[in-house]
Order: C-alpha cells, then sequence, then structure tokens
C-alpha cells in the first residue's frame, strides 16, 4: 500500500481543506496517509471511520509564506521538513505540500536528493489543449531561472518519462519553446539546447507560443523563468475571460438566455482551466516524488495532489530518466 506524506500546516486557508481532501482521497483511493502537522489540530478534524488509514506526525512549527526558502533546512521541526524527511527515509513514497514552494522544492532537492544524472530538478505543469481531453506538460514553470542548454536537454528526458510513465502517453512529442520554428530561431541557449534533444526519438523541434494550447505537442520544455511567466500569464488571461464574459452577460438579456443555453460549455471550460483539477506541479528530477501544490487549494485540489503522488510513486519515471541520461552520456563521452 502507498504511503503518502502530506504537509498538513501548509495552505493558505490553514489545514481544514488539506484535512478535508485527504479524507476524499481516502473515500475513493486505498492507500496511507501520513498527516503532518500539530496533532491535537489534526485528529479533531478526522472522524473515527479514518482511524486506520491516517498516522499524524506532529509537527509544531509551520513555514511562512514571507519566510525565507533558504531557512527552510535550519526549520528541522517544521511541517514540510518532517514531511519531506519521511519520503528521504523511505517511510513514505511521496510527499504533497500546499505550503511554501520554494522550501518544498529546496528540502526535496536537497534532503531526498536527485536522480544520478539529474543537474536540475524542474516543476512541470499541465495545461489545457483544444484537444478533447488533452493537456500539454511544460517544464520548467520556476525552479529554474537561469537555466543552460544541458539543463534543457534533461527537462526533455524528465518530460518525456512522466508522459509515458505517470500520463500513460505511448509516443509522446516533445517540444522546445522558441520565438520560431526554424531550428535557427532561438536564443544562444536554445539553439545548444536543440542541437542536444535532436537525439531524442521524442523530440520535434522547436514550437512557439500559439502551440502551447493547440495540442501539438504533448511536453513542452523551456527555462523556469519564461515557464513561470507562461503560467501565471494563462491563470490571469483565463480569469480575466471568465469576468468578462460574466460582466457583460448581466447586462443583456438575450446574452443570459444564451449563457442559460451554454451552461453545459461554460461547466467544461470552467474544468478545463480549473488547477483544482490538476492538484498540483510535480517536482521532476527528484529520487523520490514531491507534489507542489497551489498555497490556496481546497480539498480537490489537494485530493487531486494526493492521486499525483499515488500514480508518481507507482511508475518506473526515475529509473526510466537515469537509464535514458546514463545512455545519452555514454553516446557523448
Amino acid at each position: 500500500m502507498q504511503k503518502i506524506a502530506i504537509d498538513a500546516m501548509g495552505g493558505d486557508n490553514g489545514p481544514i481543506p488539506i484535512i478535508e481532501g485527504t479524507l476524499q482521497a481516502l473515500d475513493e483511493r486505498d492507500f496511507k496517509a501520513i498527516l503532518v502537522g500539530k496533532k491535537d489540530i489534526i485528529l479533531s478534524q478526522i472522524p473515527l471511520k479514518y482511524k486506520d488509514s491516517i498516522e499524524v506526525v506532529e509537527a509544531d512549527d509551520v513555514i511562512d509564506m514571507k519566510d525565507l526558502a533558504t531557512d527552510a533546512l535550519k526549520r528541522k521541526e517544521s511541517s514540510i521538513y518532517k514531511a519531506v524527511d519521511l519520503v528521504r527515509e523511505k517511510k513514505a513514497d511521496g510527499v504533497v505540500s500546499a505550503g511554501h514552494s520554494g522550501a518544498t522544492m529546496s528540502l526535496a532537492t536537497l534532503r531526498i536528493g536527485r536522480i544520478k544524472g539529474v543537474t536540475r530538478p524542474a516543476i512541470a505543469t499541465l495545461m489545457p489543449t483544444m484537444v478533447n481531453n488533452k493537456s500539454s506538460l511544460v517544464l520548467d514553470v520556476g525552479a529554474n531561472v537561469d537555466s543552460k542548454a544541458n539543463h534543457l536537454f534533461e527537462f526533455g528526458v524528465m518530460g518525456e518519462a512522466y508522459a509515458k510513465d505517470v500520463l500513460g502517453i505511448s509516443y509522446p512529442k516533445v517540444g522546445l519553446l522558441s520565438n520560431g520554428e526554424e531550428s535557427s530561431k532561438g536564443n544562444e541557449v536554445t539553439k545548444e539546447a536543440y542541437d542536444m534533444l535532436k537525439s531524442l526519438s521524442a523530440f520535434v523541434g522547436n514550437i512557439e507560443g500559439n502551440n502551447i494550447f493547440d495540442g501539438t505537442v504533448d511536453v513542452i520544455v523551456c527555462d523556469g523563468f519564461v515557464g513561470n511567466i507562461l503560467l501565471k500569464t494563462s491563470e490571469g488571461v483565463a480569469e480575466s475571460i471568465s469576468k468578462i464574459i460574466k460582466r457583460n452577460v448581466r447586462k443583456s438579456p438575450l446574452a443570459i438566455t444564451g449563457a442559460i443555453l451554454m451552461r453545459k460549455v461554460f461547466r467544461i471550460l470552467k474544468k478545463q482551466v480549473d488547477y483544482a483539477e490538476y492538484g498540483g506541479a510535480p517536482l521532476i528530477g527528484i529520487d523520490g516524488c514531491a507534489i507542489i501544490s497551489h498555497g490556496k487549494s481546497n480539498a480537490k485540489a489537494i485530493k487531486n495532489a494526493i492521486f499525483q503522488a499515488i500514480n508518481f510513486s507507482n511508475s518506473k519515471i526515475n529509473e526510466d530518466i537515469e537509464e535514458k541520461l546514463k545512455e545519452f552520456k555514454a553516446k557523448n563521452s
């Protein structure tokens, strides 16, 4: 049975939605939940019927969003430190946290360690596309803001492995985000990365910004600076479009009628752009499993983040990444 450690104290809205999401996940999947945080608060929110499925680990310190990520290693009594260490000590198969993302990333990288051959882990996230039931995986979206060509190559390898092993895509297509489709386009880093990525059979070349949502590729490679801006811009656009539609619908009786008739379409659209549907972003490249959730995650988001952790830890993604990087190094040594 999979064991998932959950930072119960880290979210913006306190432990309630995190605990609720854990209970919802237990209702749907068979696993052992290890909630880490203030035991008296956690236990007061757990019905007796879940007592055999949940373990509580005491942690009386919480890393606040205002705290520096660099201080996380000193805060050994914090909920995120103890949750990550459960994976390090093989007492848990994965960790989920909606707390301080920088602290989670730093602790997971330094305490759990990197996969052999990985220089820098990357945060990956799923983006909706125009193709039914298809999302594109983007990495990196924030772990590395000054990536070199070899880092981008590693992101391509890690993204392909995640698409195959976790998302179940047999033959994923990997694209490099650039300012043009031609191999000559891009800055010096992306052009060098292009030459390295050519060794991957899944690599289809450069893609542009307009290809992110059209389903052209399954995996999109970029550095964390570009990826994070892409992610935040997409979230802002989706929210703005929703508000614009609602504001203008209220102004016209005809539009209100049309909106009522289009309710099913709006529900589908909302589901596609709702971060809670994806749950969180995996930190790929560490020798374990860590899912970084949004600070404002609701119960549904936590539930889906836990499902991500279960699927990730059940796969052979880390072994496949190590083997692929080993093969590349052997060919180019």
